[in-house]
């Protein structure tokens, strides 16, 4: 008699402390924000890094997040956001093979389906592939299944198709929340922000060659993250 109290008590020991575990979780959850942060910055001059908004910094610092680094290290790190086609990619990656420099492609579904050559070129010329999502939606305005679906869906789709495993992650638009940065996390990705960027996402703003090429060159400096997007 005696034993079977014991087992009962034991077994009733357990619940507890299941239940605990789910409401210290359900509470660790609950205290997440998922405030809409817009990735921005302002440029400095003299080849200078530029400044970013502290409070993002720190939270994107909190998660492991990468946007830029030590100012006395003299490198650059080149990112495209692919989620259409515009017909230059082909030679961005024969003018980085031919000066053997690798840069990271963060792609959508929509540029996986439609360019699969493209993307396996990427892949076997030694450049990062990261995720983008599946549909370049603001992921704080969704839940977190919607957003862990957003990620995983594209991760195994590009795994299927190449056997590629995404580690990187890029918030659509530079929008994203500690929600979004936890999400990303648990499904151990980093998330990769920039520390320039430049409107070539403006279709009826190009065309000025000698513009663009002075935004560029005037704007670099050491841990640079440049974001070049490529998606309507």
């Amino acid at each position: 008699m005696k034993e079977k109290i014991s087992r009962i008590a034991f077994s009733i020991l357990i619940m507890a402390i299941v239940i605990f575990q789910f409401t210290i979780l359900a509470r660790a959850s609950e205290s997440i924000s998922n405030e809409l942060i817009s990735w921005g910055l302002k440029r400095s001059s003299n080849h200078e890094q530029p400044e970013l908004d502290n409070s993002s910094l720190e939270l994107l610092n909190r998660y492991g997040g990468i946007a830029i680094g030590n100012e006395s290290n003299p490198y650059l790190y080149l990112t495209f956001d692919m989620g259409y086609e515009a017909g230059y990619t082909e030679k961005i990656l024969d003018t980085l093979a031919e000066n053997k420099v690798k840069a990271m492609f963060f792609i959508t579904g929509h540029y996986l389906n439609t360019q699969e050559a493209l993307v396996k070129r990427m892949i076997e010329d030694g450049h990062i592939v990261g995720n983008h999502t599946v549909n370049h939606k603001s992921l704080p305005s969704l839940s977190e299944a919607e957003i862990e679906k957003e990620i995983m869906d594209l991760h195994k789709a590009l795994f299927d198709k190449f056997g590629y495993e995404m580690e990187y992650f890029r918030p659509p638009k530079g929008e994203f929340s500690e929600k979004v940065l936890n999400v990303a996390n648990k499904l151990n990705y980093k998330t990769v922000l920039w520390s320039f960027a430049y409107d070539d996402w403006n279709e009826n703003n190009q065309g000025r060659e000698e513009y663009g090429k002075s935004k560029i060159l005037d704007n670099l400096h050491n841990r640079k993250c440049y974001s070049f997007t490529r998606y309507k």
